[in-house]
């Protein structure tokens, strides 16, 4: 039997608001457990909860990022469940109204035609609290609870069951982590929790319509995590069905240590919840007026930055890709190509030294040390032949290290490359002159040695020659002997 997954996603992100979504505590990351709490969002008797404005304006901005149904009319629920980490007993979210719907994402997967994803909806809700089991000050056999996160605000993100392999899950979560990125509602940081992925999947004989039974996958702390447990998951329940038996509807975790999956409880259903509306806060209303004003302050969204950046740099598609994926970087390289002629050169930097240096300083672009005006100041030196490629990546680490301008550096070191070719015509009669042997033996055929003596020539001056200079003169010099 060929099998075909059906997964559909539930994507939680956290959002950059300074304070939570129905109260004033902050919501910082890494702060004292139990220190960011007041009455409201300990649920206290007799407190009043009140929604924050910018989460709305936030929720609008992602809503008009991928083209969804903004509802002019939303109301806030409540979901009932008991868990430690809930102290109120019930969850304020959105369900039978939510904020919008019928929105969707564009994938591309392996160079295959792109496609959207549809969501069914998103919705406005509070986090819950993190119950502590494994941490080293948390004894064995015993939780700790640490309600920091109660009340942090989050949109969930709901998407149909669009999905049919791992990849296009991995291609779905990396566009909606850039997307919000780029909106700077949240950072996308799977590690630190502020972008949780709860996937739903079953599989059905292929051709088949009707869905079969879901599990529930949790506990996937980044892309690569989501991709593993998936296709685990899926081998999983292909194996179950053809030993003959059946798929359990059940909430199950990854555990990353092991690559295997382990149930925690049976699934839920949407009655399970008992969602009613909350009496303590109004419906929501959205103005077309008020749409209009979020619309008009919209940041250019990535797919649009990408196919710029190719039309007006002329760079290829794969560049444009790896500068878009991160909005810094994307800002970063326009600076430096802005001022630079060669817009080609200006990307091979950005993806080749400056994401290499950060990757290896562990550095975010916006901390950078090296400005877009040094490197590009950088590029144009070894566009006027001042410097060679090599001499420019020397003087990169310099200005890295030191924080002094190329110029400075390049004067002090003394590194302006040698173009005169009378100079250079020196320099290649000395090698040649040093080395007859080896130039007996490309005069009998083996021209692979013309490396050789340009790496002698470039040792020679420190790798200040022209390059293209020095293989001038070289070839003129050698063929003049052959004659």
């Amino acid at each position: 039997m060929i099998y075909e997954p059906v997964i559909g996603l539930e994507v939680h992100i956290q959002l950059l608001t300074e304070s939570k979504i129905f109260c004033s505590c902050s919501t910082r990351f890494g702060a004292e457990p139990n220190s960011q709490v007041c009455p409201v969002c300990l649920g206290m008797p007799g407190v009043l909860p009140v929604l924050n404005k910018k989460v709305v304006e936030y929720a609008l901005k992602l809503a008009i990022a991928t083209n969804s149904k903004i509802n002019h009319r939303s109301i806030i629920a409540r979901k009932n469940y008991f868990y430690p980490d809930l102290p109120k007993g019930y969850q304020i979210s959105q369900y039978e109204e939510p904020f919008c719907e019928f929105g969707s994402i564009e994938i591309q997967v392996d160079g295959r035609e792109s496609r959207k994803i549809g969501l069914t909806r998103i919705h406005m809700e509070e986090d819950a609290g993190k119950s502590m089991h494994s941490e080293s000050y948390v004894s064995e056999n015993e939780s700790l609870v640490d309600v920091n996160r109660c009340g942090v605000p989050l949109l969930e993100i709901v998407s149909e069951p669009d999905f049919r392999s791992s990849k296009e899950v991995s291609a779905y979560l990396t566009r909606l982590r850039q997307i919000v990125r780029y909106l700077g509602i949240c950072d996308g940081n799977m590690e630190e929790g502020s972008l949780r992925c709860d996937a739903n999947i079953s599989i059905r004989p292929q051709g088949q319509k009707e869905l079969g039974v879901k599990t529930e996958l949790k506990n996937m702390n980044s892309i690569s995590a989501v991709e593993k447990a998936l296709d685990y998951e899926i081998k999983r329940q292909i194996a179950v069905l053809d030993d003959g038996g059946i798929i359990q509807q059940q909430t199950l975790l990854w555990n990353a240590n092991k690559n295997i999956v382990e149930p925690m409880r049976s699934k839920e259903y949407a009655h399970d919840y008992r969602y009613f509306p909350e009496p303590d806060l109004l419906p929501i209303v959205i103005t077309e007026e008020w749409i209009e004003q979020i619309r008009a302050k919209m940041p250019e969204l990535p797919l649009v930055k990408k196919q710029r950046f190719m039309s007006e740099y002329q760079i290829p598609e794969y560049d444009a890709i790896v500068l878009t994926d991160d909005p810094s970087v994307a800002d970063y390289f326009e600076s430096v190509a802005k001022k630079v002629k060669d817009k080609k050169a200006a990307s091979n930097w950005v993806m080749g030294e400056v994401l290499r240096a950060l990757k290896e300083i562990n550095c975010d672009i916006k901390e950078f040390s090296l400005t877009p005006d040094s490197l590009a100041e950088i590029i144009q030196l070894v566009e006027e032949d001042k410097i060679n490629l090599k001499i420019g990546k020397k003087v990169f680490e310099e200005c890295l290290s030191t924080g002094a301008s190329p110029s400075k550096i390049i004067k002090e070191k003394g590194l302006v490359q040698i173009s005169d070719k009378s100079e250079i015509y020196a320099i290649v009669d000395d090698i040649l002159t040093k080395n007859p042997e080896e130039v007996n033996l490309y005069l009998q055929g083996k021209e692979k040695l013309l490396g050789f003596f340009v790496g002698q020539i470039m040792r020679e001056t420190q790798g200040k020659a022209n390059p293209k200079t020095v293989n001038e003169v070289l070839k003129q010099k050698l063929n003049d002997r052959k004659n």
